[in-house]
Order: C-alpha cells, then structure tokens, then sequence
C-alpha cells in the first residue's frame, strides 16, 4: 500500500502548482490554435515531453524494456497510446469551438469516465457519496447550460460539435486512463508516459506540419513553448504530490482546475482584450461551473472520508470500556 510522506503542505502546493498550470493551458493553447493545426500543436507537446523524459531516464540507465512486456501487457500499451494520441487531438478540436472555461469544465467528465469504467473492469466500488457527487455533476451541468439548452438540444452548431468532441476526448482519456492503471503495477509513471508520449509522437508525426512553427507570431511562439513545458511540469507536479499528501486530496484540488481557468480567462479578458475573449455567462452558469467543481471533488474525495468516519468509528468503538460484570 502507498504511504504519502506526510508532508501535506508541500504536497497541497503541488497539486495546487499542477491546478494553475493546466488552468492556463487551454487558454494558451487557444492562441496557438490560431496559427497551427491540432496535430501539429499536439506532436510538439508529446515529442518534447518524451524526449526530456528519455534523456533524464537513458542518464540514470532505467529506459524501460517493451521486450519484457506480456502480449497482453502490449496491447494495454496500444490502447493506452492510441487513447491519449486520440484525446489531445480531440481536446483541441474541441477547444477551436468551444471557450477555454467551457473546455475546461466539461473535460471533467473525463475522470467520471474512468471511474465508471474502473467499476466495470476493476470492480470498484460505488458509495453513496461518490453518487451525490455525480448528481451534484449533473445538476451542476444543467445550470451551466441555461443559456444554450436549447441549441444543444435542437441545433448542430460550432457548439454542440464542440461539446460532443469533448465527450469523445473524455471517453478516449477514459480508455487511456484504464490502460494505464494496469500498465503501472509493471512500470514506473515516468516510463509509463515517456513510452506513450514518444509512441504517440511517432503515430501522429505524418500527420503534423512542424514547419508550421516559422509562421506563428513571437507570442504564439512563447505559448507553444509554455504548453510544451506545461505537459511536462504540470505532470511532474502532481506525481509528486501524491508522493506526500492523499490521492483523493490532490484529485479534489485538481478537481478546481475549471475555476482557475474561469478566473484567468477573466483576467487576461482585462490584461490582454484582444487575445483572451471573456466568457458571456450568466450568474446561473458560472453557479453551475460551481458545482460542477464540488461534484468532481466530491466524487473524488467520497472513498477517502467515508473510509476515515468508518476507521473512527471502529477506534471509538475499541476505546469503549465494556460494561461492568453483574
């Protein structure tokens, strides 16, 4: 069983580190988008981040050995590729029609995902708690939507398009997710992700225009890189932070990553006008984002304090002295 090393403070400022990163990502990526297509914008990302992690790995001598893999261990490698390849070109298809802040709150149907399929494949457990948190999702959604319910519901726009892109880049996160998690009882994270990171790289470079990087503007430049950086340092963050504080505490803090995307977009709205469009919501929908991001921390925190009310009462249960003897 993985024990944190107790240092909850530093672990929090990680995952908090890892929160304000990917809360910024879509609104960089957005810029690039202008000047560069979705492959080519997601092989640099994945190429770069393999890259450092092959080097930092060869200088230590623990490169990972795909010989050593099971056939079924293989074929968990090809989905977990072809799953994250497919949902970071599809996260930025999404985003050419969606807002970053929109982006950002529906991705989290991505780890409902996860747990959903983590229930079918890995028999997990669903509580009570985990159930009010999906509801609170769903109502959170609902809110969110006030203002567009109906062009989802009757019309095929930009919108709508983007909205159901993102679902598909929710399920083939899931995917990815799922592979994954089996693959890390073999290897270590940091193989896990240099392998696909350097796979998917390989699989989407005939599909990429790296020249595309000659035409994009100084600004855009500095974005691209900032993103690139961003897949490695806002992963490194939050495998860190579950090195010393509880998972489900770091998944609640990055389950706040929407908020931050919503208040930076509002900033940079103020900052920056003519490169960061503010969000047209109305109170209703920015009360949904809100619980939205409560019902993804809920979900994600449920196991954690279920188990510790039972632990307490257990404890409380062993301290009780026993009755006098008649």
């Amino acid at each position: 069983m993985h024990i944190t090393s107790g240092r909850w403070v530093y672990g929090f400022l990680l995952a908090l580190t890892t929160t304000m990163l990917w809360g910024v990502l879509p609104i960089m990526l957005k810029e690039v988008l202008s000047g560069m297509d979705p492959y080519t914008v997601t092989w640099y990302r994945l190429f770069t981040a393999g890259v450092v992690l092959f080097i930092w790995l060869a200088s230590r001598g623990k490169l990972p050995s795909i010989r050593a893999l099971s056939t079924t261990n293989r074929w968990l490698l090809v989905v977990a590729i072809l799953g994250l390849a497919c949902n970071y070109v599809l996260y930025l298809m999404a985003l050419n029609r969606l807002t970053p802040g929109t982006m950002q709150l529906m991705i989290q149907t991505a780890p409902i995902m996860l747990m959903l399929g983590s229930m079918l494949v890995f028999r997990e457990r669903f509580g009570i708690g985990q159930l009010i948190g999906l509801l609170t999702l769903l109502v959170g959604f609902g809110l969110f939507f006030n203002q567009r319910l109906e062009e989802l519901f009757t019309q095929v726009t930009d919108y709508t398009l983007g909205i159901l892109i993102t679902l598909a880049a929710a399920f083939t996160w899931a995917l990815y997710g799922l592979a994954q998690k089996q693959l890390l009882s073999i290897w270590s994270s940091v193989p896990v992700m240099m392998v696909i990171y350097l796979a998917c790289s390989i699989l989407l470079f005939p599909l990429a225009s790296p020249l595309q990087v000659l035409e994009l503007t100084p600004l855009q430049g500095w974005f691209l890189a900032g993103c690139c950086l961003n897949t490695l340092v806002a992963y490194g963050a939050f495998a860190e932070a579950l090195a010393h504080w509880e998972a489900s505490r770091v998944s609640a803090t990055v389950a706040t990553t929407p908020l931050f995307t919503f208040s930076m977009v509002a900033l940079g709205s103020m900052i920056w006008p003519g490169v960061v469009k503010p969000e047209l919501l109305n109170s209703l929908a920015y009360l949904g984002a809100l619980l939205v991001v409560t019902g993804s921390a809920l979900i994600a925190l449920a196991p954690s304090l279920i188990q510790n009310l039972r632990n307490r009462r257990v404890k409380r249960i062993a301290e009780t002295p026993p009755p006098p003897a008649s």
